[in-house]
């Protein structure tokens, strides 16, 4: 059943808009609009010439000439007048004139050394070798020069081949520091643990690695049963790639170290949270190198931590008892 106000909108559908528009007059266009005028002068959005119509009913006197317009306006500058002072300048200086305060210039004097007659009677005849044997005695402590760390000797291609080949020999792998690894081939380590059984110690630290190494070994580490200490810090790791490792220690249970510290940026809260978490979970992790920056969690890491390592301890002292 249609509604009363529908069967009166039915006589308008076979209108025809362009008819009834012609007939208007142009006063009747006007006010029409006027009437659709839905412009807004607080729209900041539309530039000002759109904010509102155009009001002007004057004729356009002429074509827009800017060199004409600007040599108008400087001929009406020179020509007026400037206005007169009603107080005319005295050239009277009134207040204090700053003087800016001298520093005392700071003399050094040099302070006279009084020896003994006989002493300084010996300095004075003394000969050049006989002053240099005296100044080797009384000579001070050396400062020891250092020296910058000598490159990391590890062959690369050579350690990955070793590894891919279990290579019962091979129990820590060093690659600390060798900026020059390409992301694939730090991968391809990743890979290569997951079917190793001999390598304990894996050190990476320094090696520019990024989420993607990190993800790659996280999924080593839930297949590896071996390994007992990886070191991944100083590198470009973030917030997902730590996750990602935190995430896979859930299912490990040989790894007991683990170093993610002083990434290239800051890791958050919910990070370390996700962190101290796992701590409490994993009861084989015994060191945790990470400086957490809530207390919160570096409370909860520092007791689960703890916890661990005394679980070793009673086990260790039930199995002397046995």
């Amino acid at each position: 059943m249609a509604l009363p106000f529908r069967k009166d909108l039915e006589k308008y559908k076979d209108l025809d808009e362009d008819e009834l528009l012609g007939n208007l007059s142009e006063t009747e266009l006007k006010q029409l609009e006027t009437v659709l005028d839905d412009l807004d002068p607080e729209n900041a959005l539309l530039p000002a010439g759109f904010r509102q119509k155009n009001q002007t009913s004057k004729s356009a006197t002429g074509p827009f000439d800017r060199e004409h317009l600007l040599s108008y306006l400087e001929k009406e500058a020179l020509e007026h007048k400037d206005r007169e002072d009603y107080v005319p300048y005295t050239g009277e200086k009134k207040g204090k004139i700053f003087i800016p305060k001298q520093k005392p210039i700071q003399t050094f004097t040099e302070e006279k050394v009084c020896l003994d007659p006989e002493l300084e009677e010996a300095l004075t005849s003394a000969s050049d070798t006989e002053l240099c044997d005296l100044a080797d005695v009384v000579k001070g402590e050396k400062i020891l020069p250092v020296f910058d760390e000598p490159p990391n000797p590890t062959n690369v291609e050579e350690s990955l081949k070793r590894i891919k080949e279990n290579d019962v020999r091979l129990v820590e792998v060093n690659l600390n520091n060798i900026k020059n690894i390409p992301i694939p081939t730090l991968k391809d380590f990743a890979k290569a643990l997951e079917t190793n059984t001999h390598v304990k110690y894996f050190s990476l630290a320094a090696t520019r690695s990024n989420d993607p190494v990190a993800v790659a070994f996280a999924d080593m580490l839930r297949v590896n049963k071996n390994l007992k200490s990886l070191n991944m810090e100083s590198n470009f790791i973030t917030g997902v790639g730590v996750l990602a490792l935190i995430d896979a220690l859930r299912d490990n249970e040989t790894l007991a170290e683990l170093k993610i510290d002083n990434q290239r940026q800051q890791l958050g809260t919910a990070v370390e949270l996700e962190m101290a978490k796992m701590l409490e979970e994993n009861t084989n992790i015994l060191k945790f190198g990470y400086q957490f920056t809530q207390q919160g969690p570096r409370t909860r890491a520092a007791n689960a931590i703890t916890k661990n390592n005394d679980l070793v301890r009673k086990r260790r002292v039930e199995g002397d008892h046995q």
